[in-house]
């Protein structure tokens, strides 16, 4: 007897919205490649996925996606660690103590625009404007009463605009040539020898379970990159990325933070972007500030402050590391001591002024923008 044979399995809805939206974003990709514009794969994915979803088109790029990437990046950034670097951490305390100064400025300037300007309350202006953190600010924030949509919303609107925004940024301070000369990351794919795939797997896999293990912040990227510099600084491994792979990692990057509006009303999506971008524009202005002051008693250079204290993605600031040959061991650094002071000391610091106030900030609850 002949068994009966298996209807073939159809693949969920959202395996082809997916198809479609990576398929958009490499359309975007290509043509900010086509038009020299600084990391194009990032940005045009972004930019296109983002435009979908204003537009109400159907997107689906799940954030699940973002741990594989990151840990691809971290890789590639474990790849740069050189003998020099322990050498060159005590000359990283003015920045630091730059990093510090700038968290609180910038902190408190974005909690002031945000209660006076979009009419936030205090509790979810102050979480909504701290400068990182974004899933442990949206949790503190909701236990002190502020509205957690809310704040999710407006730290995903600010890494939208960073990440946009600082590349041309970087270029601008570099003469324009940073992210153009340099802009394709790694070696064609052909070239590239398939011991390095199986390197760059093992040691991805293994550093992202030993960053879960110990509790790393940014396991996926962190893990990864601190065996992966662990290696090459005791000369076991030498890893040149494949083009292909870095391009990939940066569209899929691109997609997941362009599809983070989606269910929203394109009113209510312009509203956050709105006060997303007018944000940014202080952040920057403090960024570029306290970057000018370090730099005036440092020999560190601009461009590498500039991106040290972005407080945009971890993966996506430090592509942009990578893609301007800049320290980016420097840049995470600042980027990890940054998230640890929000962590840390926002809620201390938020519960310190209610009692200077005078004002019992739980239970004041939010206003989401409409």
């Amino acid at each position: 007897m002949i068994p009966a044979l298996k209807k073939p399995r159809v693949p969920p809805r959202n395996f082809w919205l997916f198809c479609m939206t990576m398929c958009l974003a490499w359309v975007g990709g290509w043509v900010f490649a086509l038009a020299g514009l600084p990391l194009p794969w990032m940005l045009g994915a972004m930019t296109v996925v983002t435009l979908a979803t204003l537009l109400q088109v159907p997107v689906f790029a799940p954030a699940k996606l973002r741990p594989p990437m990151t840990a691809t990046i971290g890789v590639m950034l474990g790849a740069g660690f050189h003998p020099g670097l322990l050498q060159s951490l005590p000359g990283w305390a003015p920045s630091i103590l730059g990093l510090l100064v700038f968290s609180v400025v910038s902190g408190l300037a974005c909690a002031v625009f945000l209660h006076r300007f979009a009419k936030l309350d205090r509790t979810t202006a102050f979480f909504a404007g701290m400068p990182g953190g974004l899933v442990e600010m949206v949790e503190v924030g909701r236990q002190y009463g502020g509205d957690e949509r809310t704040i999710a919303l407006i730290h995903s609107s600010r890494i939208l605009f960073i990440v946009f925004s600082l590349p041309f940024l970087v270029q601008l301070l570099e003469n324009g040539s940073a992210l153009g000369a340099r802009g394709s990351i790694g070696v064609p794919i052909l070239e590239t020898h398939w011991r390095d795939f199986v390197i760059l797997l093992a040691v991805g896999y293994l550093g992202c379970f030993i960053g879960q293990r110990i509790r790393l912040p940014a396991p996926h990227l962190v893990g990864p990159m601190l065996l992966s510099g662990g290696l090459h600084l005791a000369g076991v491994i030498v890893f040149v990325p494949p083009q292909e792979l870095v391009q990939l990692a940066q569209l899929v990057l691109g997609a997941v933070l362009g599809s983070r509006f989606v269910g929203m009303t394109p009113k209510t999506i312009l509203r956050i972007l709105m006060v997303g971008f007018l944000m940014t524009l202080v952040l920057l202005s403090t960024v570029i500030a306290c970057a000018l002051g370090v730099m005036m008693v440092t020999d560190l250079p601009f461009s590498s402050l500039v991106l040290a204290y972005s407080p945009g993605g971890l993966a996506e600031m430090s592509i942009v590391a990578i893609a301007i040959q800049a320290d980016a061991a420097f840049v995470v650094a600042h980027h990890l001591i940054r998230v640890l002071l929000v962590m840390l000391g926002a809620a201390p610091f938020f519960s310190l002024l209610g009692l200077i106030l005078g004002r019992k900030p739980v239970g004041e609850g939010g206003t989401p923008p409409r």
